[in-house]
Parts: C-alpha cells; sequence; structure tokens
C-alpha cells in the first residue's frame, strides 16, 4: 500500500489493530490483469446478543492510482465487491466512510447514496482543512491569508532553527505533547498512543516524520506528519508556551509544508479538523488560504442487504452516538476543561 494514492493511517493495520483492538481486521486487496488497483482495510465488529455484525470502512477503498481515467469505475467496483462479500454472503451491515473531498460535491458519496447506501451518522465539526503543497514560496505566501503572513513573517525573525528528527527524539515531542494537554485542559481521544508503532513501520514510505523547532537551542514545537500518498496528514503537533510567544507554530508548518514540496510526491497537506475550537479554526482557515480547500467530511454510509443486519446496525450506530454525546456534554461540565467555542454553523 506504500505507494497508493489513497494511502492512509486508518487503512493500514499497523495503525488500525492498536487504535481499535477489539474489532477484527480483514485488509482486502484489488487487482486487475495481475497488478494491484486498490485496497481496502475492512474492521468487522461483532454486535452484542449474535445479532450481527458490521463491517467498516474507513477512508476506504483506496485507489492505488487515483488519477488514471477509469478511477471512479474502478472505485464502484470495489464497492460491489465489498457489498457482495460482506452485505450479501456474510449478511452484515457495511458502512462506508469518504474522505473529504476538494469541490462542492464529493463524488464517493454521492455514488454511494446513488447506489443503495443510507446517509449514517455525521460528524459534530466535520470540516477538514486542506493545503495545496504543489506552489513556490512565493506563490504560497500570496495565498495565505493577510494575519497568518504576519505571524509567519514575525516567527522568522525570532531566530528560531526547523530540523527533521528521527524517532530517537520522540520523548522530546512526548514532553512537549504532555504539556500542551495539561496547558489546555482538553480531553485527549486522540490515537496518539500508536505513535511508537508508526515510526516502528519496516517500510520507509509508510513511517511518519517528526519535525522540530527550536529556539536558544530549547525545543518549542513539533509535528508529527504522514507523508505516504497523495495526501500528506498532520497526526499531532504541539507548541510550548514560550514556543507559542514566538510563534513558533507558524514557522513549523511553513517549514513541513516546503519539506513535503520537496521530499514527497504529495498534492495536499491535510492539517485535519477542529473539534469545534475556534482557535485551530482561525490558524487553519488563515494557513489554507485561498489555494487549498475547507470541505466537511461526509456521514456515512450504510448497506445492507437484508432487514435484520440493518435494524441491528443502525440501532448499534444510535447507541454509540448516544454514549459518544453522552461523554462530549460530561466533559462539558467537568471544571476548568476546554469547550468548542466555534458558532454552530461550523457544525453540519
Amino acid at each position: 500500500m506504500a505507494g497508493f494514492a489513497d494511502v492512509c493511517e486508518e487503512q493500514l493495520v499497523s495503525f488500525a489493530r492498536r487504535r481499535w483492538p477489539h474489532v477484527a481486521l480483514e485488509p482486502l486487496l484489488f487487482t486487475m490483469g495481475g497488478a494491484a488497483v486498490g485496497g481496502c482495510l475492512v474492521m468487522v465488529q461483532p454486535l452484542p446478543l449474535r445479532t450481527g455484525a458490521i463491517a467498516l470502512a474507513k477512508w476506504g477503498p483506496m485507489l492505488a492510482d487515483a488519477g488514471r481515467a477509469d478511477a471512479g469505475a474502478l472505485y464502484a467496483a470495489m464497492i460491489e465487491g465489498l457489498i457482495a462479500r460482506y452485505a450479501r454472503e456474510r449478511r452484515m451491515l457495511l458502512s462506508v466512510m469518504p474522505h473529504a473531498a476538494p469541490g462542492e460535491s464529493n463524488p464517493q458519496y454521492d455514488y454511494l447514496m446513488a447506489r443503495g447506501f443510507r446517509r449514517g451518522a455525521g460528524f459534530d465539526f466535520p470540516d477538514r482543512y486542506i493545503v495545496a503543497l504543489r506552489l513556490s514560496d512565493e506563490a504560497r505566501r500570496g495565498h495565505l491569508e493577510q494575519k497568518w503572513r504576519y505571524h509567519l513573517r514575525k516567527s522568522e525573525q525570532a531566530g528560531l532553527a526547523f530540523e527533521r528528527a528521527g524517532p530517537e527524539r520522540l520523548a522530546e515531542f512526548d514532553r512537549l505533547y504532555e504539556a500542551m494537554t495539561d496547558r489546555k485542559k482538553f480531553h485527549d481521544y486522540s490515537a496518539y498512543g500508536t505513535v511508537p508503532a508508526l515510526f516502528a513501520r519496516a517500510d520507509a514510505q509508510l513511517r511518519p516524520e517528526l519535525f522540530l523547532v527550536s529556539a536558544a537551542g530549547e525545543v518549542v514545537s513539533g509535528a508529527i506528519v504522514s507523508k505516504a500518498g497523495q495526501r500528506a496528514v498532520y497526526l499531532y503537533g504541539a507548541t510550548s508556551a514560550r514556543g507559542l510567544q514566538l510563534r513558533a507554530g507558524y514557522f513549523l508548518h511553513w517549514q513541513v509544508m516546503r519539506w513535503l514540496r520537496d521530499n514527497t510526491a504529495a498534492s495536499w497537506y491535510d492539517l485535519g479538523g477542529t473539534d469545534g475550537f475556534r482557535g485551530l479554526h482561525q490558524f487553519k482557515k488563515g494557513m489554507v488560504g485561498s489555494a487549498g480547500y475547507i470541505r466537511p467530511l461526509p456521514p456515512a454510509a450504510n448497506f445492507a442487504a437484508y432487514r435484520l443486519p440493518l435494524l441491528a446496525g443502525e440501532t448499534a450506530f444510535a447507541a454509540r452516538g448516544a454514549v459518544q454525546r453522552l461523554q462530549r456534554l460530561l466533559d462539558r461540565l467537568r471544571p476548568g476543561g476546554a469547550r468548542p467555542d466555534l458558532p454552530r454553523e461550523h457544525a453540519r
């Protein structure tokens, strides 16, 4: 999968088996004429009381070459393969989660809806912030929002140093990350615990990169970035209190964008979402500027060939959604905890 255009962490066993240890993982490879054209990691979750199971493809299936003329037809063929294997033969609810896409529509999600999938659960704050990488430094500066460009200039005058670091320096990033979560007082539901396994991968293309920014020899900001495929992904980042004063986050991401452009085949840099926090929205929106795009993740798309798997699966999804909403409510009621502050128009 290392050379696939659509490869992502959620579609790799080395990530998924640590992020979701209680589901069965079924990696599938699709070939045509003896060549791999796509793949999909399917997570199978049995339902209570043996009422059925859910087969989930998160950000899958993947295309090996998303730019080929028949990419849409290949995606449709992979979906048909998933329907046959999981919905028909094994009588499961098949749930597919496409990625965010440029443009006003999402072709993969539109296809799933036309194919008879049902709209499933969505995200509270679904927007994803995607930066265009294939730009010269001059062009990129011109596309940044004015305020982001101002902070970048200030950071460049602060004597900061940028470096690509090896996994032996993860402990330095760990300290930054722990200090940041304590300072911001937010509840971390991320997959940060999977980081050591990601850096232990044998394939260098699939290993993430660690980037650090220092001021007078002290590490003040850092990022862990997945570089495989056409979409590099910002996985984790942290900045110290001193780094915030020096605007180190602006300097860090500017240098990361330049490194990704010069050292990978990626066309896009996916900054992820905001979880409803205004400061993250403003930072990422300014970085996307006028050259990238901000688009929502579509809801899950669900398909069942039989009535019982549909009823059992959608009931399970509804129950999980209720538990997650209760958890978020409890988080907001805890004194001193970080609370989302974006207006509701940013939630879809």
